[in-house]
């Protein structure tokens, strides 16, 4: 039996084919800009996008009739608990609506489901979405009752990881308190008790450490005075904190090995630039510290970033005295999908219902 994972990202569609837990396809699919514009919503692109998929499908050597898990890459819903979701008419609802902010992520159901549908016995699901949300309700207090801390952070490879190394070290995820780092365009850090993340930075709109492509958490004052200063819109100042911000606004590109580039060549700016940082996911991990009261079993560094030895080298400086730190760069949420996957043909995990 054969599992089919589906990851939309703003320019390309990720799938692969796992067999039980072994990958015998993979396609990068980009789509250009040109392609893309020609859809208002990013919603509107699943017809699109499934049609390419298939395309794919059929010139590989894949049995259709194989895949009885379709699950995709869940998006912007309501706040749900960690696990795995089959796919029904209101998750739908919501994704093709985009109530809830639209990202391309917002596909992955989309398009698992109608996939699914053209297939004998196949069934479409997500998982550990973005709005996973099991925070401590003292974690949700902001400071005004007009606001409130919610939680979006990269769910997927934050549990797909913390359970691997949990395996590593022959021991169950929920027995362990973790910090888990995810060093990406977008930097989360998250508090992990027994099983639940209880504290995260919402980091897809400015909270946290900045990242190549986001401001993270700015001076409140300073930032109201420029939202009233008449000279950006509200758009701008959205665009300023994710996209625009970090790595783009200082130097005009979210390559975090092009800014590598500019350190080795001595350029002074670049590397103040890059070892902040550095210092802000310090300080975070820092944070969830106090968060575990000090009771923390291992600290995880993972994502893209990652893989850069000297922007590590300097996070584990600051870190090294709370607990031991495994570094696990790079970031597979194909496999992490068809994981989830294989526990569904497995009756390992209890599908949820999205209400």
């Amino acid at each position: 039996m054969s599992i089919l994972a589906i990851n939309p990202g703003s320019t390309s569609t990720k799938i692969a084919i796992y067999s039980n837990s072994k990958i015998v396809f993979f396609k990068n699919i980009h789509h250009s800009v040109e392609d893309l514009s020609a859809y208002r919503k990013i919603a509107d692109q699943y017809e699109f996008r499934m049609q390419i998929i298939y395309d794919e499908l059929k010139k590989s050597s894949i049995e259709f009739d194989d895949i009885k898990v379709v699950v995709g890459r869940g998006g912007l819903l309501k706040p749900i608990a960690s696990g795995v979701y089959e796919v029904n008419e209101e998750m739908k609802k919501e994704l093709l609506q985009g109530k809830l902010g639209e990202h391309a992520s917002n596909l992955g159901g989309l398009i698992a489901d109608a996939i699914a549908k053209n297939l004998p016995n196949a069934k479409a699901y997500i998982a550990d979405p973005v709005v996973v949300d099991e925070l401590d309700d003292v974690a949700r207090i902001a400071g005004h009752p007009l606001f409130e801390r919610i939680s979006i952070f990269h769910a997927l490879n934050h549990k797909a990881v913390a359970r691997f190394h949990a395996k590593c070290i022959s021991r169950k995820y929920e027995d362990l308190n973790l910090i888990v780092v995810h060093l990406g365009g977008g930097i989360t850090v998250g508090a992990h008790k027994k099983g639940k993340v209880i504290d995260v930075n919402q980091g897809l709109d400015g909270e946290g450490p900045f990242s190549p492509e986001r401001s993270g958490t700015l001076p409140v004052g300073a930032l109201a005075k420029l939202c009233f200063s008449g000279e950006y819109s509200h758009t701008e100042v959205k665009k300023m904190i994710t996209g625009e911000g970090g790595f783009v606004a200082y130097f005009g590109t979210n390559d975090a090995p092009e800014v590598e580039k500019m350190v080795d060549t001595g350029d002074k700016r670049a590397l103040l630039i890059y070892e902040a940082m550095a210092y802000q996911v310090a300080k975070e991990v820092g944070a969830m510290s106090t968060v575990l009261k000090g009771q923390t079993d291992g600290i995880l560094l993972t994502g893209g970033l990652a893989n850069n030895k000297w922007f590590v080298e300097i996070i584990i400086d600051r870190i090294a005295h709370i607990a031991p730190v495994s570094i696990y760069p790079g970031e597979d949420e194909m496999k992490a999908l068809a994981m989830n996957g294989y526990l569904v043909l497995n009756n390992e995990i209890e599908v949820k219902e999205y209400k």
